[in-house]
């Protein structure tokens, strides 16, 4: 029987991380669209609570994140961005959060559904969900339940602790020049 396949652990982290922030993000933005805009269908139900300012602050925590994931694709995971699902994750997610930057948080609860960034931000909205579904499917084709469950491991190789990251890191820029 194969071995579990590795996965380093500065990914597995920043993977993990900006998984469940996309996710907050994503459901929240899904409660807020049904409650403030709901033009092509509402949920059955409004949960209580302020959903804008949840989805704001997944938002807020998600730009430094996905900066620092975003940085580890582009060096150390350059390889992986080779598959057309994980690029597509990073463009949506890199499109959700700079509309949403743009965006003020007044528009909804004050009706304003006409703005292009608030748009934009919808279609990232779409795309992430769409992402996420491939990008699922194309780590199961890939390497099946072994991949996905290499991804949520906690087991640590010698190298590759955390205070290995930099040096990691290091190694990579200098083989890069």
């Amino acid at each position: 029987m194969a071995r579990p396949p590795y996965q380093p652990s500065l990914l597995r982290l920043t993977h993990g991380v900006t998984a469940l922030l996309v996710l907050a993000a994503w459901l929240s933005g899904l409660i807020v669209y049904s409650r403030y805009d709901g033009r092509w269908g509402r949920l059955p139900f409004t949960p209580p609570g302020s959903w804008i300012d949840l989805h704001g602050q997944a938002g807020f925590l998600l730009l430094p994140l996905g900066l620092v994931f975003a940085a580890y694709a582009l060096t150390l995971g350059r390889p992986r961005l080779k598959r057309i699902t994980n690029t597509m994750a990073l463009g949506a997610l890199a499109l959700a959060v700079a509309t949403g930057k743009l965006m003020q948080e007044d528009w909804l609860r004050d009706g304003q559904l006409h703005h292009l960034a608030y748009s934009l931000h919808l279609v990232a909205w779409l795309l992430i969900g769409l992402a996420v579904v491939l990008h699922l499917g194309d780590s199961l084709r890939l390497g099946g339940t072994p991949l996905l469950a290499s991804m949520a491991s906690t087991t640590l190789r010698p190298g590759d602790l955390p205070g290995d990251w930099s040096g990691q890191v290091r190694r990579y820029l200098k083989r890069g020049r």
